[in-house]
């Protein structure tokens, strides 16, 4: 064998090295790319409409295990093919066709986009990829997420942890922003439960006097809040958010952010919507979430974590602040 020959297979061998080292450290990336992006998604959402339980063991839970598992499986798979690439290729290949056939009839397009597509491409990438070193591999695939995670969760652990929450479920006098109306009481006048327009508006509309017991026939003394009303009347800290509905650009703004709190919010309940009695069109109506956004939902959508509050006006002039 000649120097030519050795010096030929050597080159052969640094190319093939270098190739299997880029589609090593092109996995992690990707990798570490979906896990951070679930990270941002889960922590965000855990406490957007997460985080409602009266106890931490509970709260922890539901976090760990419908927010944060996608990206703890994401990242334990990732480390897994990083210290066997084989073993580790397979398994995301495996992970994809199982989301696959649990997923298909679901036809969820978020979940065929950022799980079971990657989770196949990163199977080839690992079988053949091999990112070096292994050290910095595990500290970009473990460390990028970890740290969305931290950062996108400051700002909600304050907000929670300052929420103010005085426990009176009855009916509640709100008043402030020119508003002055009482809101039903937790049950049928504020449910737990998610239903359509439809229901909400009819429950309002049989809600007798007291408003804790539905009449046979119509009462009219309930109604859902306008889309202008709730806006008015959402707060943070006890004081009125200061929120204004502009009907022109359908757009609601606010001097503060308003939050989950009482008097208007059961902060125990998964419910983080209501229904408004303003419409859109035969097929949809206004939303507000309990942050003050307003959106538009079809009539039929019926979630568990979108209800109503019924309201009713109150005698005297609504007050300014």
């Amino acid at each position: 064998m000649t120097v030519a020959d050795d010096s030929s297979r050597f080159k052969s061998l640094m190319r093939r090295w270098t190739s299997r080292r880029v589609l090593g450290w092109l996995a992690v990336a990707f990798s570490t790319l979906v896990a951070s992006v679930w990270a941002f998604w889960g922590i965000i959402e855990n406490f957007h409409e997460g985080w409602f339980h009266g106890s931490l063991l509970s709260n922890l839970g539901l976090m760990f295990i419908q927010y944060l598992s996608p990206v703890i499986i994401f990242v334990s798979l990732t480390l897994l093919a990083i210290a066997f690439p084989r073993i580790g290729g397979v398994a995301h290949v495996l992970a994809g066709l199982l989301l696959f056939l649990l997923l298909f009839d679901l036809k969820d397009t978020v979940a065929m986009l950022f799980v079971i597509v990657p989770m196949l491409i990163l199977g080839m990438l690992y079988w053949y990829g091999r990112p070096q070193p292994r050290r910095a591999a595990y500290l970009v695939a473990a460390g990028l997420p970890t740290l969305t995670l931290v950062i996108c969760g400051i700002e909600p652990v304050m907000r929670i942890a300052g929420r103010v929450d005085d426990g009176n479920l009855q009916a509640r006098l709100v008043e402030g922003n020119g508003v002055r109306l009482m809101w039903a009481a937790e049950g049928v006048g504020w449910p737990r439960d998610g239903m359509t327009w439809q229901e909400a508006v009819s429950r309002c509309q049989h809600l007798a006097e007291d408003g804790r017991t539905l009449a046979e026939s119509p009462q009219n003394v309930w109604r859902l809040p306008t889309v202008e009303e709730a806006v008015r009347s959402m707060a943070r800290h006890g004081i009125n958010s200061g929120g204004n509905w502009d009907g022109q650009v359908k757009t609601a703004s606010y001097r503060v952010r308003p939050d989950k709190e009482s008097p208007l919010w059961n902060v125990h309940s998964q419910v983080i919507y209501w229904w408004t009695a303003t419409e859109i069109d035969d097929e949809r109506a206004y939303i507000i979430v309990y942050d003050g956004k307003v959106w538009p939902r079809r009539k039929r959508f019926a979630p568990a974590y979108l209800a109503y509050r019924c309201v009713k006006p109150v005698e005297g002039p609504p007050v300014a602040h």
